[in-house]
């Protein structure tokens, strides 16, 4: 049973203007270096189940990657370790870019 939800670019911009949210790229290396959303935190799709997941409880959490397959994975397992209001990003990072919403550098 899934229990996240997929997210449109354009309500996740949205969202981005009206609440915190944890905003987690998923992505290789090699891709976040041309740019993420901006807020984002990058952690590897590998390194997931290895983070101390605990700071996401019942929060409202966003995975993306660079068209929505590995975010969906990441989003599929977080859901299952903590109660949390999860969502991938539906199209990824390539969905957000075709909206017209801009990417910036990682800090």
């Amino acid at each position: 049973m899934k229990k996240f939800q997929d997210i449109e670019a354009a309500a996740l911009h949205s969202l981005l203007e009206t609440q915190k949210i944890y905003l987690i790229d998923v992505r290789n290396d090699d891709e976040v270096t041309r740019g993420v959303i901006p807020g984002a935190i990058y952690i590897t799709l590998s390194s997931i189940p290895s983070v101390d997941l605990s700071p996401l409880e019942n929060q409202t959490v966003v995975f993306y990657c660079h068209a929505g397959v590995r975010s969906a994975q990441a989003a599929g397992f977080v859901a299952e370790k903590v109660e949390a209001n999860i969502y991938n990003l539906r199209g990824g990072v390539l969905a957000w870019a075709n909206a017209g919403f801009g990417l910036t550098e990682l800090k």
